[in-house]
């Protein structure tokens, strides 16, 4: 474990406050459990597409909430080692530099038992859904080692750190589909679709950092990644990643529920407003758990996930225009 522990952060001048117990409870970020809702697309789209699993309202809830709690007790997991490895690094950050790593003496052996204590709850949970969503528990729970321990530390390699975290976004819309269905898979259309909406938001939320730290030298301290990086191109892989993900995404509205391809423009505007945000000072793009006082882009939201009911509900068979394969002759458009 003494491999795994951080270099000293700060000023050997400086001195660090007494941890208390809060301290130990932050660095678990229970205020980001709210991403973990990004299970619940993963569980409609099984509900949509499996037709032959058999469930109950009730049972089923039942299951969505300890799945909620399986991914929220592995992500905190991830967090806490996270946060301690990062230490060092976080200092110059302009706000991370106020987390209770830096500024309190911590020790390590709780630090690790508290790790141990929350990715051992959270793959109980896991596995206590099915035996595939605990393998998905899994995989999230090993993504945070390499994300952060070396000798793999992916969040220091330019494009791979977004790449590598977003990750975490196709491995919570497969556990919520696996909450649901227990013999089959997604479309990769879905699973491929949903990573680049996560490496978007993840661009994006790089490209608000460096912006908001405001010096590249300073910026490549605090994350090695940025030493490679510049504005234009985080915003430039970022539309990449968008325009990935709408392709994809559409490929699998139209295939699966050709209704819902009414429901790509709202997605389209999703992308704007948020990288309209991303330019922010001080961004919300920053703090994705902060997301939800951006009114105008949770109206947004609302109106995008109203189109996928509607789409959902109402049959529109002259919508088969778009999926069918046969050319149209002329004369049959005239009057």
């Amino acid at each position: 474990m003494d491999a795994l522990a951080p270099t000293p952060t700060t000023n050997p001048a400086a001195e660090k406050r007494n941890a208390r117990v809060r301290d130990y409870l932050r660095i678990a970020r229970p205020d980001h459990w709210i991403k973990n809702l990004f299970i619940l697309p993963g569980v409609l789209a099984a509900l949509v597409l499996v037709k032959d699993e058999a469930w109950t309202w009730p049972a089923l809830a039942a299951k969505v909430v300890l799945a909620f709690v399986a991914t929220s007790l592995v992500a905190s997991a991830n967090y806490v080692i996270n946060e301690w490895l990062d230490a060092k690094f976080d200092r110059f950050h302009p706000k991370k530099k106020n987390r209770p790593v830096v500024v309190a003496e911590l020790r390590a052996g709780w630090v690790y038992a508290e790790y141990a204590i929350l990715a051992v709850a959270g793959l109980a949970c896991s596995f206590a859904v099915n035996p595939l969503f605990g393998a998905m528990g899994a995989w999230l729970f090993v993504m945070g080692i390499l994300y952060n321990v070396e000798p793999f530390r992916t969040k220091d390699v330019p494009y791979l750190d977004v790449l590598s975290e977003s990750v975490n976004n196709m491995i919570r819309l497969l556990m919520g589909w696996f909450t649901v269905a227990h013999s089959t898979i997604p479309p990769c259309s879905l699973i491929l679709g949903y990573w680049m909406c996560g490496a978007y938001l993840m661009g994006m939320k790089r490209f608000a950092e460096y912006r908001m730290i405001g010096d590249p030298e300073r910026a490549g301290l605090y994350r090695k990644s940025f030493r490679h990086y510049s504005e234009n191109m985080l915003v430039a892989s970022s539309f990449c990643y968008a325009l990935a993900a709408t392709f994809l995404i559409g490929i699998f509205l139209v295939k699966y529920r050709v209704e819902l391809v009414f429901s790509v423009p709202f997605l389209i505007g999703l992308f704007g407003k948020y990288t309209a945000i991303a330019w922010h000072d001080d961004s919300s793009a920053q703090k994705p758990e902060k997301l939800f006082r951006e009114k105008r882009l949770m109206v947004l939201a609302a109106v995008f996930f109203l189109s996928l009911v509607i789409g959902l509900v109402l049959d529109m068979p002259w919508l088969s225009i778009f999926t069918s394969d046969n050319l149209y002759p002329i004369r049959s458009l005239l009057p």
